[in-house]
């Protein structure tokens, strides 16, 4: 099982960034799907759910109008589209899957955004 992130890097503030997470060894179309972030001093906290076959999504109140996510589940991909990004999402983004009772995490990727 693999979930890596990628597409994280440093951005402006005000900019835009696209992660993806590719997944490979278990059954992605049943999976739902979640972004999460770990910022400077703070816990891990979610930032958006997808679930199976995109019949539901949500992300999380400091994100709202700006992060999208999405999933292909033909290219077992996940994705976070982030616009208008501020000093305050700095940090490390992982994505999650979810089976049942099974969580798979993925190594994470930086996102930096600058001032």
């Amino acid at each position: 099982v693999q979930l890596v992130e990628s597409g994280g890097g440093l951005v402006q503030s005000g900019g835009s960034l696209r992660l993806s997470c590719a997944a490979s060894g278990f059954t992605f179309s049943r999976s739902n799907l979640s972004w999460f972030r770990q910022t400077p001093g703070n816990e891990r906290e979610l930032v958006a759910v997808i679930a199976v076959n995109s019949s539901f999504s949500v992300v999380v109140d400091p994100v709202k109008g700006r992060f999208t996510i999405s999933r292909d589940n033909a290219k077992n991909t996940l994705y976070l589209q982030m616009n208008t990004v501020k000093p305050g999402d700095t940090g490390v983004y992982y994505c999650k899957a979810t089976i049942g009772n099974t969580e798979y995490w993925g190594q994470g990727t930086q996102v930096t955004v600058s001032s």
